[in-house]
């Protein structure tokens, strides 16, 4: 009896770790930024925040360009970009963040907010790329895979790499209440 109590509390205890799990929001995680500073990801509460995944030797590199219009474009009406470095693909993002911050800053002037270096797939995956994941039940399929986080800190959607960052996929969600 006591071993079926015993049993009965482990398998309520991993399911209520597995619950608070899939209740998760974006403000739940924290992170670095290019820097190496925190970053309370807390901050963008009320914000729609388009989390991409960036690499700077990658085809879709330009993208870099039409973030960086977007996120000027609709900054100021509580949207923005965060941008994760990862060397997850073909090591298409092999520099340090020094490099990668000056990267982005001297062939693209990107002054949307980037992070620290990542992994976005594979056993060292991120936290936060591991909730993303699991919560759109798709892996990281390469580069510039776009999460559209919204307001209250709920994932909307994902668009894929190709997907170029005007697309009406992602306008409509910025726009849209």
């Amino acid at each position: 009896m006591k071993k079926n109590i015993y049993s009965l509390l482990v398998a309520i205890f991993i399911a209520s770790g597995l619950l608070a799990q899939t209740d998760k929001t974006l403000y739940d995680f924290e992170v670095q930024n290019i820097s190496g500073e925190h970053y309370d990801l807390s901050q963008h509460q009320g914000q729609k925040v388009l989390v991409v995944n960036t690499a700077s030797k990658c085809g879709l590199t330009p993208q870099y360009e039409d973030l960086e219009k977007l996120y000027k474009k609709y900054k100021d009406n509580g949207f923005v970009i965060l941008g994760f470095p990862a060397n997850n693909f073909m090591g298409q993002e092999p520099g340090s963040n020094d490099e990668i911050a000056e990267f982005c800053q001297v062939n693209y002037g990107v002054t949307f907010p980037m992070m620290a270096k990542i992994s976005v797939k594979g056993d060292d995956i991120h936290p936060l790329y591991k909730w993303l994941t699991e919560k759109t039940m798709t892996d990281v399929k390469w580069n510039f895979q776009k999460f559209m986080i919204n307001k209250d800190g709920t994932i909307a959607g994902w668009a894929k790499p190709k997907t170029k960052p005007f697309d009406s996929e992602i306008v409509d969600w910025i726009e849209g209440n």
